[in-house]
C-alpha cells in the first residue's frame, strides 16, 4: 500500500494547516483571508475522505485526524474570527465600559461547542446520511462571512455587540442540537429522492450575488428548511 495510505491524511493535515493560518489571519484582523483559508479548509476536507474511499484506506487514525483538524478549522478558527471582530472592530455604549473587555471571550463557545459537535458525531450511528445539528464547517462559513462581509454593518447596528453574543448563544444550541438537517449526499440523481436537496439548491443559486455574504444567506436558509421539514415531521 506504500505511500497510498498516507494521502488522505495528507489531505487532512492540509485542511488543518489552512485553519492555522485562519486562526493567524484573524488575530491579525485580516478576516477576509482567514474567510479564504476557512474556505480552503473546507474542501480539503471534503476530498481527504473521498480519497479515502476510493484508495480503500480508511483508517481508524484518520478519522481521528479529520475531527482534529475540524475543530481548528471550523471550530478555533471562526471562534477567533468573532473574538478579534468583537475585541478590536465592535462599538460598545458607555456604560458597558467596566465588563466590554469580557465580551469578546464569549466567541470561544463557538470553538467549545464545535469540538462537542465533532465528539458527538464521532459516537452517532445516526449521522451516516443525515446530520444531527448544525455542521461545524457551515457554522464556520456563517460566522467568517457574517463578520468579514457585514462586520461594518453590525458596527453601525445600534446593539449590534448584542445581536452578536445572541448568535454566539443561538449556534452553539444548532450545533449540539438534536434537530435533524439534510445533507447535500447524493445516492442517485432523481428529483423523489432528491426533492428536498434541488429545492435547496434552486433557492440558493440567486443567494451568490450576495458575494461574501452569501455563506450567512445560504446557511440561514439551510436551517430555516432544516427546522420547518422538522416541525413537518418531514424525515430527511
Amino acid at each position: 500500500m506504500g505511500i497510498k495510505k498516507h494521502i488522505p491524511n495528507a489531505i487532512t493535515c492540509c485542511n488543518l494547516f489552512s485553519g492555522c493560518i485562519a486562526c493567524v489571519m484573524a488575530y491579525r484582523c485580516e478576516f477576509g483571508l482567514a474567510m479564504a483559508f476557512i474556505v480552503a479548509g473546507a474542501v480539503f476536507d471534503f476530498f481527504d475522505g473521498m480519497v479515502a474511499r476510493i484508495l480503500g484506506v480508511s483508517s481508524p487514525l484518520g478519522v481521528q485526524m479529520d475531527s482534529l483538524a475540524d475543530d481548528i478549522t471550523f471550530g478555533i478558527a471562526p471562534a477567533t474570527i468573532v473574538f478579534s471582530f468583537l475585541q478590536n472592530e465592535m462599538l460598545y455604549p458607555k456604560y458597558m465600559s467596566e465588563v466590554m473587555f469580557l465580551l469578546p471571550y464569549m466567541a470561544f463557545l463557538v470553538a467549545v461547542f464545535s469540538a462537542c459537535r465533532l465528539a458527538k458525531f464521532n459516537i452517532d450511528k445516526r449521522q451516516t446520511t443525515t446530520f444531527i445539528g448544525l455542521p461545524t464547517p457551515a457554522n464556520a462559513l456563517f460566522w467568517s462571512s457574517l463578520v468579514t462581509g457585514g462586520g461594518e454593518w453590525l458596527k453601525e447596528l445600534n446593539h449590534g455587540w448584542l445581536l452578536v453574543l445572541a448568535l454566539i448563544l443561538l449556534f452553539s444550541y444548532l450545533l449540539v442540537s438534536e434537530i435533524p438537517m439534510f445533507s447535500m449526499k447524493f445516492k442517485n440523481l432523481s428529483w423523489r429522492s432528491n426533492r428536498i436537496r434541488y429545492i435547496f439548491i434552486i433557492c440558493s443559486l440567486p443567494m451568490f450575488l450576495l458575494g461574501v455574504l452569501a455563506p450567512v444567506a445560504i446557511i440561514s436558509w439551510y436551517l430555516f428548511l432544516s427546522v420547518a421539514l422538522h416541525l413537518r415531521g418531514t424525515k430527511v
